[in-house]
């Protein structure tokens, strides 16, 4: 199949418009507006850090107007019209979803089967009993066990078998009340239809391939092993591997065979990237109107979330938009370049500078810790920069239900963009 070529800001003009951030914020304000979203993307990876808001929560706001976190709560424990579950790493998706994600269940069953569920049968019968007598319960609803050794560290014996259970599928998430999770049994939070649609383990892996290419926009065929977590061995089985699992690259080629993936040429931008068949078009139009010169309209600012699908791919930020970003919560804080929740700026389709703001409902404000720029990016002389940036800041105060920005000592920050937002 002959690729698509397009120019380096052709890419980043695609990439901005079909994730809905050309303009920023632009979806309907509702839970409508939070389920085109997730049309669009499919998938939105899930993190519990909240200082700036949680990863979910930034995406959904710097796309649906006037975001609440709210809309998405409801969507999840009150229709259950989205679920958790590991995609991309820990992620949100649609429920219609779970036929194409119960190879991940499979999977985890078969780690903990000859494993912690065997070393902590009774604990597991004892927790399971509960919850069928009682309904969904949390790890606090438990007398308290002693500590065991867990893949993330020590915890509770039944923290780890809920966890154990919940990934194998045997209970799932009712609720959230905060980052407290609450566990009912798999078989009464979701309708019987949906868990007797079963599909064959090789059909879920290429769908779930196909999902990360669907969330991206231009992946390509490489990348740090996050883009892939899930989906198997890039090119050669594992001793782990099951006898007969794919790899990456026969499903990948499986995709591009059936035409539901096309190959991309990105200029300087090394190897293929892939765009679903369906958005070709749109890739080929939008390209065209950069290259013809034609202005971006609507050109807004977004906060970029740390774990933001167009963010995924470091290194195309890096040769796509000249932009090296690191997440830098979990770096020693000395060896830190920027700080502990940083999150990128998006003007239009260039990627210009970051900020570090934290959510303080206490005092009533967002505290902007941190503003960095670009090489050769003038907030000044950007036309219409400085109202967008303005923008974006008062709608960031709204989503943080606050009414004021604290600038510290940002004091040339402050002057340039210091005024009070409205509520």
């Amino acid at each position: 199949m002959d690729a698509i070529h397009v120019s380096a800001v052709g890419a980043r003009r695609f990439l901005a418009v079909r994730h809905m951030l050309a303009p920023a914020r632009s979806q309907a304000a509702g839970p409508d507006g939070v389920r085109a979203v997730f049309e669009r993307l499919g998938s939105i990876q899930f993190d519990p850090l909240a200082v700036a808001g949680r990863n979910h929560d930034l995406v959904l706001h710097a796309r649906v107007r006037d975001y609440d976190p709210v809309w998405t709560a409801e969507l999840l424990y009150g229709t259950r019209e989205l679920f958790e579950t590991y995609n991309k790493m820990l992620s949100i998706l649609p429920s219609s979803e779970l036929p194409w994600h119960r190879h991940t269940w499979s999977r985890f069953r078969r780690i903990h089967r000859d494993d912690a569920f065997l070393r902590h049968r009774e604990a597991m019968e004892h927790v399971l009993e509960r919850i069928q007598a009682e309904g969904p319960l949390t790890s606090l609803d438990f007398e308290r066990s002693g500590k065991v050794s867990w893949y993330w560290g020590p915890t509770t014996e039944v923290r780890a078998i809920l966890e154990a259970l919940w990934e194998a599928g045997i209970v799932s998430l009712d609720r959230r009340e905060g980052n407290r999770r609450y566990f009912d049994l798999t078989e009464r939070v979701f309708p019987p239809e949906l868990l007797g649609d079963e599909r064959p383990e090789r059909e879920q892996l290429r769908h779930k391939m196909r999902s990360r290419y669907k969330a991206h926009g231009l992946l390509g065929a490489s990348g740090e092993y996050t883009l892939w977590y899930g989906l198997g061995p890039a090119h050669k089985l594992r001793p782990q591997d099951p006898p007969g699992t794919p790899t990456r690259a026969e499903l990948r080629e499986e995709l591009l065979a059936d035409g539901e993936i096309v190959p991309v040429a990105v200029e300087g931008v090394r190897g293929p990237r892939f765009v679903l068949s369906e958005e070709a078009d749109d890739l080929r139009a939008v390209a065209a109107t950069a290259d013809a010169d034609e202005p971006l309209r609507h050109p807004s600012v977004t906060f970029l979330a740390p774990l933001d699908p167009l963010a995924w791919d470091r290194d195309l930020l890096r040769s796509l938009f000249d932009f090296d970003y690191v997440w830098e919560v979990y770096v020693p804080q000395a060896k830190r370049r920027w700080g502990y929740y940083v999150l990128p700026l998006l003007w239009g389709d260039r990627l210009v500078g970051r900020i570090e703001p934290r959510i303080d409902r206490e005092a009533g404000a967002v505290r902007v810790l941190g503003l960095w720029w670009q090489d050769g990016f003038s907030p000044r002389r950007a036309d219409g920069f400085v109202e967008a940036m303005r923008a974006a800041l008062a709608a960031y105060a709204r989503f943080g239900g606050v009414r004021r920005i604290d600038w510290g000592d940002l004091t040339a920050a402050k002057r340039l963009f210091g005024v009070r937002p409205r509520a």
